[in-house]
């Protein structure tokens, strides 16, 4: 197995035909795995996924919402490929991306990022409150962890990694939605690399972003800064 690929979901049912479909166009020949980690979703994400997955998708459905981080944590437990990719289920991330990044490990980075903030990168269909609310948490992040000053994008939920950085990573915000933060700041690696997209709007279901995440995030980097 040369990548697995990991997604948290919570209410994706509408979204994963495609999502599935896409990556299987995207990584032909590549020997890969998807791992599906459902929070409970009253819309059958799981039943759904484990239907259309075949041999090549895996499914651990939790009893209960438990958030992204921890998600993905328990994904990289069940994953067979030393690469791990971390993606959404909403289609806002494209798994077109995913050959790219994978040459970028290729060519010896430990972490390659999908950014919206390097050139030919960006979004479409954000309000302006919504673009200044992500610049801002970009600006703080560069303030108070050191080590994400040289990436562009240190909050984005799409990247590729190698497994041993996450193995034994000891989280802050296991319910958080920041997962890269949390990699950017506590693991050990070597070279980071950047590569531009373009962030979609969500073309169905719902944002998992709220106003808890927003209010709770300055907390969490404090939290992250004084552990790191």
């Amino acid at each position: 197995m040369k990548l697995s690929i990991i997604v948290p979901t919570y209410n994706e049912a509408q979204n994963i035909p495609e999502l599935f479909k896409r990556i299987e166009e995207s990584l032909r020949g590549v020997p890969h795995e998807i791992v599906v980690v459902d929070d409970d979703s009253p819309d059958g994400t799981a039943s759904l996924a484990r239907a259309l997955g075949g041999e090549k998708v895996k499914v651990y459905k939790r009893d209960r919402r438990m958030g992204l981080t921890s998600a993905v944590l328990d994904g990289v437990k069940l994953a067979e490929s030393d690469l791990i990719a971390v993606m959404d289920a909403d289609l806002q991330h494209p798994p077109e991306l995913l050959p790219k990044m994978l040459e970028k490990i290729e060519e010896g980075h430990d972490i390659v990022i999908a950014s919206r903030y390097v050139e030919g990168g960006g979004v479409r269909g954000w309000s302006p409150i919504r673009r200044l609310i992500s610049r801002g948490a970009v600006a703080l992040a560069h303030l108070l962890l050191p080590k994400t000053k040289s990436v562009k994008d240190p909050i984005s939920g799409f990247f590729l990694v190698k497994r041993a950085i996450m193995r034994d990573l000891k989280v802050a915000n296991p319910s958080g939605f920041k997962v890269l933060l949390e990699v950017l700041a506590k693991a050990s690696y070597g070279s980071v690399a950047e590569v531009p997209y373009v962030f979609e709007a969500r073309r169905a279901g719902k944002s998992k972003l709220n106003l808890k995440e927003v209010v709770n995030y300055i907390p969490f980097l404090l939290k992250l800064r004084s552990i790191s």
